[in-house]
């Protein structure tokens, strides 16, 4: 069996090269979804509750006073509607129908309202050290290896829900349940001088390279979408005022308008 196993080194001198750049490729594809999550779980979740925190408030108030205005806009279109045709105006009905229309705005308050509610859950959560922060990165990129789908894709069921499991962890920055799953995992190795050998292991560089363009891609497009696009303005003070400015103003704008056409609605059923 052992002259077998040398026969198959001599047979694949490429062997050792490759599966030197299988692990190097593993490496990087681990430190590339590390980067992800912590974009994702980490650095937009802070920037969505620093941007919740500070102008929130001013966005659901600006975004509460369109709502009203629209509304207001979209009753006396309805009123007018039914004195053109003579028929009866009944307010109630007219209610109903704005309640069906405007369902979708009100659905969006509500996820606003959300939103605040987990920012300032957030806020008051329990901040990690800086060294149990490190140790938290560290054991979850070691999971990442060894557990993560795109670099072991034939999992059990039970690793997949395990490694699910250290994705939660790492995004409520659970050190404990980290610490656990941590020592939950083994030291299996496959057999390098397994049939095909030569042939897997190409497979799996290629299944690599393919995995990290697709997390490479996924690092660009959390970088160019909200919560990511905010970060400039939320680190520079002149900027946040200049943004809370520019809702007041806005908010204003609708009031008045909500204000013109509760007037307006106010003459049409005198």
């Amino acid at each position: 069996m052992d002259k077998e196993k040398n026969n198959n080194i001599i047979l694949f001198p490429e062997y050792d090269k490759i599966k030197k750049n299988v692990e190097k490729l593993r490496t990087e594809l681990s430190m590339l979804v590390l980067e992800r999550d912590e974009l994702l779980y980490t650095e937009c979740k802070n920037l969505e509750m620093k941007y919740m925190l500070v102008l929130g408030a001013l966005e659901y108030k600006a975004y509460e006073a369109q709502c009203r205005a629209l509304r207001f806009k979209r009753k006396l279109e309805l009123i007018r509607a039914r004195k053109n045709r003579q028929e009866k105006i009944i307010l109630s009905e007219i209610e109903e129908i704005l309640d069906s229309e405007f369902k979708e705005y009100q659905e969006e308050l509500n996820m606003q309202i959300n939103k605040m509610n987990e920012a300032l859950e957030r806020s008051k959560g329990k901040l990690l050290t800086d060294e149990e922060s490190k140790e938290l990165k560290r054991l979850y990129r070691i999971i990442v290896k060894k557990l993560h789908p795109d670099m072991n894709p034939n999992i059990s069921e039970e690793q997949l829900r395990l490694f699910i499991n250290a994705v939660e962890a790492y995004k409520s920055g659970s050190l404990e349940s980290m610490r656990i799953i941590y020592d939950m995992l083994g030291d299996d190795k496959p057999d390098i001088y397994e049939e095909n050998a030569m042939e897997k292991l190409l497979n799996e560089q290629k299944r690599l390279e393919e995995a990290i363009d697709k997390v490479k891609t996924s690092i660009t497009h959390i970088k160019e979408e909200y919560p990511y696009t905010i970060k400039d303005i939320l680190n520079d003070s002149e900027k946040i005022e200049e943004k809370k400015t520019e809702l007041n103003k806005i908010t204003e704008q609708y009031k008045e308008m909500a204000d013109f056409y509760e007037r307006s609605i106010k003459e049409a059923m005198s």
